[in-house]
Formats: C-alpha cells, sequence, structure tokens
C-alpha cells in the first residue's frame, strides 16, 4: 500500500499541483477500492479538505454516475476517479471541469499501473504530447496503415487537437492518468476503410485474434475476428447505432506505459494509434451515447495530410 500512496501523492501534488485546504473529491467503485483508498491517504497527508465517495459499479464506460456524485465533482476543488467503468466521458465529469474543478480519472487502473506510471516524468511527456498535437494541429486528413490490413482515412477539419499530458494546475483542466496522448475527433461521416485492432480494447482486454472494423461513412458497420471481436459487438450492440460511431483518433506518447490488456495504459503507449468507437462529446465531437471503447493498434503508420507521424510504430516527431 506504500507505493500506492506514494504514486497517489505524485498524482496529487505533482500533477494536480493540490494545496493547502482544498476540497478533494475520490470517488472510486468496490474493485479499485483499494487505490481509492490509496489517494485518500495521500490526500489526507497533503493536509485538504479529502471525501471519499464509493459508488456501485456502472454497466459501461460512460455511464453517468448518481447525481449527488455529479453535485459532490461539481462542488470540489480536485477530483480524482479511479472507477472500474470510465467517468471519463460523462456529463458529470464535464460539469465538474465548467465549474473550474480540475482533476482525473483513471478507469480500471491496475496496481501495477499505478505503480509504474505515475512515477514518470510527466513534464517529459508533456513535452512529447504538445509536440504531436502541434503537428496535427490544423490539419485536413489523416490516414492511418499497417501490414495487418488497416487502411482508413477521416477528415479532421475544423477539430482541435487536445493534449492528455497528465498536468492539471489549471481550473477545469482534466485528464486521464497515467496520461500521454494527443488525440481528437474526426469530423462525423468522413470515415471509410477498415482498422484491425491487435493491442487491446475496453471491456475486452488483450486481443489475442484481430479485431477488423468494416468502416463506411463514420460506423464501423461490421466487426469480425475471434472472441474478443464477438465480445465487442455485444458491447456496442446494446446502445443504439451511435455508439458504432468513430469517436477518436489518438496517438500514445508515454514512454514507461506498455501494453498489458488495461486501455487506460494500454491506449498511452508511445507509437501506438488508438480509433474509438461512440461518444465524442468531450473531444470536441458531435455524438453522445453513453459508450466510448478503445482499440489500440500496434504498429502503425500514421500520415497527417503528407507528413509521417509514425511510420511502423516509430513516433518521428
Amino acid at each position: 500500500m506504500s507505493e500506492l500512496i506514494e504514486a497517489a501523492r505524485t498524482a496529487l501534488r505533482d500533477c494536480a499541483d493540490v494545496r493547502k485546504g482544498e476540497n478533494v473529491v475520490i470517488v472510486v467503485d468496490e474493485p479499485l477500492r483499494e487505490i481509492g483508498k490509496a489517494f485518500w491517504d495521500a490526500a489526507c497527508e497533503l493536509e485538504v479538505e479529502a471525501i471519499l465517495c464509493e459508488i456501485i459499479p456502472r454497466t459501461s464506460n460512460g455511464e453517468e454516475p448518481p447525481k449527488a456524485v455529479a453535485a459532490l465533482l461539481k462542488a470540489c476543488d480536485v477530483f480524482m476517479i479511479p472507477t472500474s467503468k470510465s467517468l471519463t466521458h460523462t456529463d458529470a465529469r464535464r460539469q465538474a471541469c465548467e465549474n473550474g474543478a480540475r482533476g482525473a480519472t483513471l478507469p480500471n487502473i491496475t496496481a501495477d499501473t499505478m505503480r509504474r506510471t505515475l512515477r514518470a516524468n510527466y513534464r517529459e511527456i508533456e513535452e512529447r504530447t504538445k509536440q504531436v498535437a502541434a503537428a496535427i494541429r490544423g490539419a485536413k486528413e489523416a490516414r492511418v496503415m499497417t501490414e495487418l490490413g488497416t487502411d482508413i482515412t477521416m477528415s479532421l477539419e475544423g477539430r482541435p487537437c487536445k493534449e492528455d499530458t497528465g498536468i492539471i494546475t489549471e481550473p477545469g483542466s482534466s485528464t486521464n492518468l497515467p496520461a500521454g496522448e494527443a488525440y481528437l475527433a474526426p469530423v462525423e461521416g468522413t470515415p471509410n476503410g477498415r482498422f484491425v485492432a491487435d493491442g487491446s480494447c475496453a471491456g475486452v482486454g488483450i486481443i489475442k485474434q484481430p479485431i477488423t472494423i468494416e468502416v463506411v461513412d463514420g460506423f464501423a458497420t461490421e466487426i469480425t475476428g475471434g472472441e474478443e471481436a464477438n465480445k465487442l459487438n455485444e458491447l456496442v450492440d446494446r446502445f443504439s447505432k451511435d455508439a458504432r460511431n468513430i469517436a477518436e483518433l489518438g496517438i500514445g506518447t508515454n514512454d514507461k506505459a506498455i501494453l498489458c490488456g488495461s486501455v487506460l495504459e494500454d491506449e498511452k503507449v508511445m507509437g501506438t494509434v488508438h480509433i474509438a468507437l461512440g461518444d465524442n462529446i468531450s473531444m470536441g465531437g458531435k455524438i453522445s451515447v453513453p459508450s466510448h471503447l478503445d482499440l489500440i493498434i500496434k504498429k502503425p503508420t500514421l500520415i497527417i495530410d503528407d507528413k509521417e507521424i509514425i511510420k511502423d510504430g516509430r513516433l518521428l516527431v
């Protein structure tokens, strides 16, 4: 537990710059109770007004927390949300930030990931992430390719590229922890082609047999492969067609992250690309659905307009 408290202390002190006397809210559920307690212990050491709140696990990533918890988040200075289902893409998290709260979501973070990646040099990750975002900002089109058969294009025109650096010192700022990605929402209706996910998938874990996703006019029309593809179909079929929206293009920039089956960490692995299905409101898009599922692509080549940003998994910027 001491190593977890140390990692939590780093997140609160170095990433969020928590100050004495601030109201810090930690929202946790039963599967991550130990990690939530580590954050509460670390917050108490920093002499803040710490509140630890446990909710019943949500049934899907992006499902809203109880209204009382949403109100608690909206009223705090700093939040940390280690939960088994992600609250990143929820109105509760967005409204908390709109009201000036700053903080991090840590969906389904493992103790191993926390010990390893929360002790990374986040100033270096911040600089690398900003360089990647600068290379994408203002671009018109992205193309992703791999030797396994990925070949998909999408319009980025008018969409802001966001930086998940792990540094959340300004009111209203938020991040995932561990951090380290540049990401944006492709223009709805423009992605076409196919992508083959061979890393991991939110809600599924490590992909043993690659998942092939056919994309037509912005939606995943066919998902095929093995057991993992069947599970992904089950997850998206619980919702409307919008759960198949191509929601996100992201680039990992964390040199300490490894592919481990937890998408929270996997999507940050340096040199990978992830494409998400579902909700994109949080990243400047127009689709709202209580589901957001990231799929990791290993060793991609990413071309932004006519410039290679990643070549066979090697980050070039």
